[in-house]
């Protein structure tokens, strides 16, 4: 039989693992908020200070016809502040998927990429998800899951399964368009 001062122990010890789970956490999401104010923020610094001008001799893209489907899609063109698509971007109701346009060489290894949209948004994500897995408030199949499509260093397409709900996909396509904005930045500068 334990005393009671082993009791309070036990108890202190038992309350210590707790706020410390509760406190990483809340570091998490905290980091996270700053990660999509940050992408807030340079959204609208670019909506405030730099007018879109369509540059001279080009058009900005029609939208591609949409194929009947049987499910409800949500396609979207990536511009950038300039008019020029970059890219291609589809939600239904379960995953997204963006595809680059074709001639637009993007950096699979860029740090938008991998340390922005992979580290700071999806990685979390994914992390967040396990956890509630882990806690049986979410199915193991409804876990976040992203892939690649890569040729050598150019990125081909991104596939985004399970993104959750709306609120989630907000922020992936705010997210996702920031990315690419700065790949293609990124890349047109190299030039």
């Amino acid at each position: 039989m334990s005393t009671p001062d082993q009791q309070l122990t036990k108890k202190l010890a038992e309350m210590k693992s707790y706020l410390e789970r509760k406190i990483k956490e809340q570091e998490g999401e905290v980091n996270s908020l700053k990660t999509y104010l940050e992408v807030v923020d340079s959204l609208l610094a670019e909506r405030s200070f730099r007018p879109v001008e369509i540059p001279a001799g080009t058009q900005p893209s029609q939208p591609r016809p949409s194929k009947p489907t049987t499910t409800p899609t949500d396609s979207v063109p990536v511009l950038t502040v300039d008019g020029v698509r970059i890219a291609g971007m589809s939600a239904d109701k379960t995953n997204v998927h963006i595809v680059p346009e074709p001639g637009v060489n993007l950096d699979s290894n860029s740090a938008p990429l991998r340390s922005f949209l992979l580290g700071k948004v999806l990685d979390p994500m994914q992390a967040k998800d396990k956890e509630a897995a882990s806690t049986g408030a979410l199915s193991p199949d409804n876990i976040i899951s992203y892939s690649l499509e890569q040729d050598g260093d150019r990125l081909k397409a991104i596939h985004i399964q399970n993104y959750g709900d709306d609120r989630r996909l907000l922020e992936l396509k705010n997210a996702i368009r920031w990315t690419l904005r700065r790949m293609y930045e990124n890349a047109t500068a190299k030039k």
